[in-house]
């Protein structure tokens, strides 16, 4: 069981951390960043939630289920999204560098479109690197959870 100062600590840690992890994955093609620190960030702000939570908060609170505490097919479940998550970013990543070779141009080539009056950003550049980065960190958040929550529930 935690502490109340470590449920207060996450509650204010993780959206920060998330708000971190999506400027690194949306500025990741043109600075240091991109899909894969994304991703590690954002499996950092679920272990985080796991320790402060509980697996079953999680189920409960992210994926939107009924689960009785402590019972280990939410556990299954759980590992399932993740799984599927990993596999959909498998898929982005391979179509994005399939794509431009659909319209005769070598693997993995990209193209830009420059955003004006972004909030924050002000100017912003969206390549089609991002398809691939977009991949990359659901690769990533989904291997790493699934192989956080199976070793979690050992």
């Amino acid at each position: 069981m935690t502490t109340v100062i470590m449920r207060t600590t996450a509650r204010i840690v993780v959206p920060i951390v998330l708000i971190v992890a999506i400027s690194l994955l949306i500025e990741g093609h043109n600075l240091p960043g991109g899909g894969f620190i994304a991703g590690v960030l954002t499996s950092t702000a679920f272990v985080i939630v796991y320790i402060a939570f509980g697996l079953d908060f999680l189920e409960r609170g992210v994926l939107g289920r009924d689960v009785d505490p402590g019972k280990t097919p939410s556990r299954d479940r759980v590992v399932v999204a993740y799984r599927r998550l990993f596999t959909v970013g498998l898929a982005i990543a391979v179509v994005s560098g399939l794509v431009p070779l659909a319209l005769d141009h070598p693997f993995l080539s990209q193209s830009y479109i420059v955003l004006e009056g972004v909030p924050l950003y002000h100017h912003l550049e969206i390549a089609s690197a991002l398809a691939f980065d977009l991949g990359v960190y659901c690769v990533v958040v989904g291997g790493l959870l699934t192989i956080i929550s199976v070793v979690g529930a050992e």
